[in-house]
């Protein structure tokens, strides 16, 4: 967002935030509920700087045959990094993140469920985090049939740890891939063009 002149401030949810793959649930919209439930979380934790700031929340999983029980998410140790790999090796998978444009809401603004401020007003008048628009989007990813050895050395090096499907398009996991059909931004984890539209759309944001 930087590098197209957007300023922005990072917050991270807290990991419990991002909830769990439910048994059957379709990616897409599995993605979308742990984009909203990152929303959620930042906006009903501490008062922010601005007072009515516009949160951009995404989610990307990585899906293998196209089965919710096949979901990827983010390995944490390279054990599990190694395994993920292996797996996606030789095959092509599906890329899905889900994005949210939210806000604070107020009790008259249009919110989805969420958790309500707490009883001494510490979050000010704001206690609903008003979902003013939700999208996924979809790429496919083929991966060459990469050697166990190569493998097993991205698996131990830091990068994969906290990458959906354990390898980052957009570094050293470049190497895994072949081919990317559809959007190279939502493999990397932030679907810009389709994310720039919304917010034109909007008109959160104008050309400068």
């Amino acid at each position: 967002m930087q590098a197209i002149g957007l300023g922005c401030s990072v917050l991270s949810p807290p990991d419990a935030a991002e909830p769990a793959p439910q048994p059957e649930e379709e990616p897409a919209f599995y993605a979308l509920r742990a984009a909203k439930a990152k929303a959620r979380a930042v906006l009903s934790g501490p008062p922010l700087s601005d007072p009515a700031p516009v949160v951009i929340a995404a989610d990307t999983i990585v899906v293998l045959d196209g089965h919710g029980n096949h979901i990827l998410g983010k390995p944490g140790d390279p054990d599990r990094a190694y395994s993920m790999l292996s797996s996606l090796a030789g095959k092509t998978h599906m890329v899905i993140t889900g994005c949210v444009i939210a806000e604070l809401g107020t009790a008259t603004s249009p919110a989805e469920p969420g958790p309500a401020a707490p009883a001494n007003g510490s979050h000010g008048p704001y206690d609903k985090c008003s979902i003013l628009h939700a999208f996924s989007v979809q790429s496919q990813v083929s991966m060459w049939d990469a050697p166990p050895e190569l493998l097993h050395a991205y698996a131990q090096s830091i990068e994969p740890l906290d990458k959906a499907g354990a390898y980052a398009a957009q570094g050293a996991g470049a190497a895994l891939v072949r081919s990317i059909n559809g959007s190279w931004t939502n493999v990397v984890g932030l679907p810009l063009a389709e994310l720039v539209e919304a917010l034109l759309r909007m008109q959160i944001i104008a050309p400068n």
